[in-house]
């Protein structure tokens, strides 16, 4: 048998450095010699592998290749995220405020936003731990709006995430101090809780948070200037949510990937990703006021309606605005093309989960 020769033996050939001999083992039926040589060994040995040891590759092989269980995923990042929002706000004095700042931080919801934080942050080749910090400061910051939302001055609404809105229990004007302490807070546990980041990014993480905070403050503005006026067009509303709900989005995604070390064009990427995916959360929301109760929504439904708000449906019609929900899913995807498509795809699967919430 010469050197190009092959050798079919019903096994696979693994290397024993120590011994620089191989072990054909029961995969794989084709090893050259020619690769032997190669690789500089001087001998081969046929053994057959131990029961235990075929069972252990066989399930390390399951687990390189098994399907990503986005299910899995969202219960664990939730659990991680909940177990941190849990100790991130303690009850000191003033004990109202702060009981009232835990009430709704605490009410459960489905996280995406911190989610989001953690995936970037993971996608880029960061770690769940290094983006926990920034993860619950966006989630303050998504609970104070909500706060403020449900106060009678803007959104008026007596319920959220199926539970009395913050006002309804503590009052209002505690409802607007404990929102106002969330988002002060929100910072604060950037600073003081983030461990091995430098400087430098930290500082990025604390202006580009603040600066799609002000992109939210400028969307529900926008949104009460248009509310009850017939003549709002879809570019109008367009700049209400790319502000209102795409732009904390945005923070979360960037944020994390700046933590996890992110390139420039990796950044610029997730950015995009996250204005499809915060209009298409904004659209699906408008679609899912006028077609689900407020048991099945956990708040009000209908009140788009009620107060005559510029809305997709009322703009397109349920139907276009069922098709708008598909490009804009579709949109977000391809941002992610160049990405790892293992690590790429919780963020492909919270795109999908907001599309058909």
């Amino acid at each position: 048998m010469n050197s190009a020769a092959t050798m079919h033996l019903g096994s696979r050939v693994v290397l024993n450095p120590s011994r620089k001999t191989l072990r054909l083992h029961r995969h794989n039926p084709l090893f050259s010699l020619s690769k032997a040589k190669r690789l500089g060994v001087s001998s081969i040995s046929a053994v057959r592998m131990s029961k235990e040891e075929v069972e252990d590759e066989d399930n390390s092989i399951k687990e390189r290749t098994a399907p990503f269980n986005f299910k899995t995923y969202m219960h664990q990042k939730v659990s991680s995220v909940n177990e941190a929002l849990e100790k991130s706000i303690t009850v000191k004095e003033p004990v109202k405020i702060h009981e009232a700042m835990r009430y709704s931080l605490l009410a459960g919801g489905k996280r995406v936003r911190p989610v989001l934080c953690i995936a970037a942050c993971e996608l880029v080749g960061g770690d769940e731990l290094t983006a926990m910090p920034s993860a619950c400061a966006v989630e303050m910051i998504h609970t104070m709006s909500l706060i403020h939302d449900d106060l009678p001055c803007i959104d008026n609404d007596d319920f959220r995430r199926g539970k009395p809105a913050n006002h309804k229990v503590f009052g209002e004007g505690v409802a607007v101090i404990a929102g106002d302490s969330l988002l002060v807070q929100s910072f604060e546990h950037i600073v003081k809780e983030t461990r091995g980041v430098s400087p430098t990014r930290i500082v990025r993480v604390v202006g580009e948070l603040a600066k799609r905070t002000g992109g939210l403050f400028a969307g529900q503005a926008a949104d009460l200037e248009s509310s009850g006026l017939s003549e709002v067009g879809l570019d109008k509303l367009e700049f209400i949510h790319i502000h209102k709900t795409a732009a904390l989005l945005e923070g979360s995604l960037v944020t994390g990937a700046i933590l996890g070390g992110a390139s420039e064009e990796e950044i610029e990427k997730l950015r995009k990703f996250a204005r499809c995916i915060g209009l298409l959360y904004q659209v699906v929301d408008d679609i899912l006021d006028v077609t689900k109760s407020s048991e099945e929504l956990g708040k009000t439904a209908g009140k788009d309606l009620m107060y005559d708000k510029a809305t997709y449906p009322k703009l397109m019609g349920i139907e276009k605005s069922r098709e708008f929900a598909e490009k804009l899913n579709k949109d977000a995807r391809d941002q992610l093309s160049d990405f790892d498509s293992e690590k790429v795809a919780p963020l492909i699967c919270l795109a999908d989960y907001i599309a058909n919430r």
